[in-house]
């Protein structure tokens, strides 16, 4: 199904749409069986490429009684994919100069001035911490889950009565939803207005997701998917929470459609680029999500190439868990479980590709699906990463590595060396070095295209009489961007 919900800001497109075609029945078998497996009375995933939702699948029934089907517009509680909102908010908030990340967070909920930290030592919370759970409060999703509803008097009172403390801030990772509470406090206390408004007015409003929203029972009942637990081999239905204190962890309820505009939005702030930032955040606002904690660790893949894959090196940004894939490269993903719910998201901004799925069933993520469909993509050939423009002074460098190896001298091109090259290696060497190259493959095509890797750096191959060469050229931090290493490595055809 082709959905065309294209968002204004979108990079240059980069997917492969044949080719994701192509695979999509392989993918809508994975979140078909994971559906029935996980006895979900309801699923829907989606993927956006090239900014908008082009594949979107529904199984299931939104509701036992009704047996009302699920379809793209079905509203879904999505759990704790709510704290990518509140942490954005945040950073917007940061952005417009209102608060910094390093702000203690009692300088704007004065409830916590008189906690007690679990040691003499121990830091004062800051904003950061909240974002990156290391605050020091106890993983608290059992307990978390249900605390939705409570009304923000009950909230204060619990601020102002003091919470213990796992551990001491900034000492370690500990996924709180507390912390989003209270990050849905400052976001309040800040913008002068309930997180809820603030969300509304700043994101969902104009990303376009008219649909979405924490006040569940605004929207009539045969919108909605309504939330089941399975147990003892039946499913029981989970009582619906209304949004209180704890609504910025985890009380967003949207649709597919909607959805699909949100990973469009965040994907759409990747590359940096000099094109007009019109989006209601901007892109470097939306590209800091990637950033947050030093608490990496190695990680397994989800999905059921994880066991084989390389691992991981991951750790949790803001408002969502970032990892370096060897596969997939830069990945963006958050899981949601709640009562009567459960999600996931993973975005791959190197392709401007995101993954999305949700249930209504207790806890029932999708996680494995959802990446085995990335990689499915990836096999497939329909993920193009995006590559760095080549930049003048790159081209420069790269065709006076040209004119050394042609002329076999590295001072045929002297004006274009940082001072560091003929210190590094004489002359002569380069002399000696170049005439062994050239005994070996020959006479070189130099005109090839390189490949950037950034601004001031890049990779290449010569196609030559006996062979090819790769090389690597690395240009210095100074105003003319002397080349300060080139390398040169014969290869056999």
């Amino acid at each position: 199904m082709l959905l065309l919900l294209c968002f204004p800001a979108l990079a240059h497109a980069q997917a492969d749409e044949k080719k994701i075609a192509a695979v999509v029945p392989d993918i809508d078998r994975l979140f078909h069986d994971f559906g029935q497996d996980s006895h979900s009375p309801g699923l829907i995933y989606g993927i956006v490429a090239n900014g908008r939702l082009v594949h979107v699948k529904a199984f299931g029934v939104q509701d036992l009684d009704q047996r009302r089907p699920v379809t793209p517009d079905s509203l879904f509680r999505i759990a704790s994919m709510t704290k990518a909102f509140t942490a954005l908010s945040i950073l917007k908030l940061r952005e417009d100069g209102k608060l910094s990340l390093d702000d203690l967070a009692e300088q704007h909920v004065p409830e916590l001035r008189q906690w007690t930290y679990p040691t003499k030592d121990s830091p004062r919370i800051r904003i950061r911490d909240l974002l990156t759970h290391s605050a020091g409060f106890v993983d608290d999703n059992p307990w978390g889950d249900r605390q939705t509803p409570m009304p923000q008097e009950a909230f204060t009172r619990l601020l102002a009565q003091g919470v213990p403390f796992n551990t001491a801030p900034g000492t370690r990772y500990e996924y709180s939803n507390l912390g989003y509470a209270l990050l849905g406090r400052v976001i309040a206390n800040v913008s002068g207005m309930p997180y809820r408004r603030y969300v509304e007015r700043t994101l969902l409003g104009p990303i376009g997701m008219t649909s979405s929203g924490y006040a569940v029972r605004e929207w009539p009942q045969d919108r909605r998917a309504l939330g089941y637990r399975w147990e003892e081999g039946r499913w029981l239905r989970e009582p619906d929470m209304d949004d209180g204190a704890f609504g910025a962890m985890g009380g967003l309820q949207t649709s597919a459609t909607d959805y699909a505009r949100w990973v469009a939005f965040l994907l759409s702030a990747w590359p940096a680029r000099d094109d007009p930032d019109q989006a209601p955040v901007s892109r470097a606002s939306v590209r800091m999500l990637a950033q947050g904690s030093n608490f990496a660790k190695l990680a397994q893949r989800n999905g059921k190439s994880g066991p084989s894959a390389c691992k991981q090196a991951a750790a949790y940004g803001f408002g969502m868990r970032v990892a370096q894939d060897c596969d997939l490269g830069l990945t963006l993903s958050h899981g949601g479980g709640y009562p009567g719910y459960g999600s996931h998201v993973m975005l791959m901004p190197d392709y401007g590709v995101g993954i999305f799925v949700f249930t209504n069933r207790t806890y029932n993520g999708g996680a494995g699906p959802a990446w085995d469909a990335a990689v499915a993509l990836k096999q497939a050939g329909a993920l193009v990463a995006r590559e760095p423009p080549v930049t003048p002074h790159l081209a420069d460098g790269y065709a006076a590595a040209g004119q050394i190896y042609a002329a076999g001298n590295i001072l045929a091109a002297r004006e274009r060396l940082a001072m560091n090259m003929l210190m590094d290696s004489d002359a002569d060497s380069w002399t000696r070095r170049l005439a062994a190259l050239r005994r070996e493959v020959g006479d070189c095509r130099t005109d090839a295209p390189i490949s950037a890797s950034g601004n001031l750096s890049g990779s290449f191959t010569w196609s030559c009489e006996r062979g090819r060469v790769d090389g690597t050229l690395l240009l210095a931090p100074t105003p003319t961007a002397g080349i300060q290493e080139l390398k040169l490595v014969a290869r056999q055809p």
